[in-house]
């Protein structure tokens, strides 16, 4: 059976639909994965593509985007299937034209509605990737111990791995000891977040509506979603505004924002090499001097 005819078949069994499956060509974008767009029947689809040890990657990626449609301030692609056959594993989409120009502070005041989604632990119901780094996320009840543990210890871990060791680890190390400092009392609600809010993970449809997708979803203080926002640009001074005019931010937002924006750097350090190396110890090293 091709990998079409796989894919048509979950397709048949998640909708009840079974139908002819037509390629409608590759989608770009991506750094991590293949795209497609797909008909199956009457019905255009999103498929995402890599290789058959991934699925699980894509089935979390699934359950991320099904935990997000729980706000209905913001559009979230509806997943359909995913599955895997010998070689190639796939991740089938609601197709969402996109492209079109929209509302920057309903953007903003959508995350915040998100953000408002929340549970009594950090963490998640399962692991899931940042790219296609494993995250974990183990729930806990210390934010602080969390963030520490599953996040940047995890990602220092992974960077001496890969022949990052040095000032860097020792520097990290110093970080890590003295976290706490950087919060000041501060404690966050467990908030549902994107995890991995990027300009490339946002667009606005073709009727103006802002969607959200390629989550790497986990309960968490929501200024990590806000710090993403920050890291690479992309979004607009009106999605700002609104946000903090739907939910102002705690006056220490600032210094943790280079303290969440680590946790990426060092991920990108890992995924993509040591360009971003100089990078990462700067940010160690503003943050030390922050923490005193």
């Amino acid at each position: 059976m091709s990998l079409l005819e796989n894919i048509a078949r979950d397709i048949a069994a998640a909708t009840g639909v079974t139908a002819p499956l037509q390629p409608l060509g590759a989608v770009g974008g991506g750094c991590i994965n293949q795209a497609q767009r797909i008909r199956h029947g009457d019905t255009d689809y999103f498929v995402k593509l890599n290789h058959a040890r991934l699925r699980d990657m894509f089935v979390a990626e699934a359950a991320g985007l099904a935990e997000l449609r729980r706000c209905d301030a913001l559009k979230i692609p509806e997943p359909v299937c995913a599955g895997s056959n010998a070689e190639s594993a796939w991740l089938v989409l609601e197709y969402l034209p996109l492209g079109g120009r929209g509302d920057a502070a309903a953007l903003g005041t959508g995350l915040a509605a998100l953000h408002r989604i929340t549970r009594d632990r950090y963490g998640w119901t399962r692991d899931n990737t940042i790219g296609s780094t494993p995250q974990v996320n183990t729930p806990a009840d210390d934010w602080v111990e969390f963030w520490r543990t599953h996040r940047l210890q995890f990602q220092l871990g992974l960077a001496a791995r890969n022949g990052h060791g040095g000032r860097l680890q020792e520097q990290g190390e110093k970080l890590l000891d003295c976290l706490p400092r950087l919060f000041g009392g501060y404690t966050p609600r467990p908030s549902l977040l994107h995890g991995d809010l990027w300009g490339g993970n946002f667009a606005y449809t073709q009727s103006g509506e802002p969607a959200l997708f390629d989550p790497a979803v986990y309960y968490g203080d929501r200024e990590a979603d806000l710090a993403m926002t920050e890291l690479f640009g992309g979004f607009d001074g009106a999605f700002y505004s609104a946000y903090a005019a739907a939910w102002p931010l705690d006056a220490g937002y600032p210094v943790r924002r280079t303290l969440y924006n680590l946790y990426h750097i060092l991920n990108h350090l890992n995924l993509f090499g040591g360009g971003y190396l100089g990078q990462a110890q700067g940010m160690i090293d503003r943050l030390l001097a922050e923490a005193g």
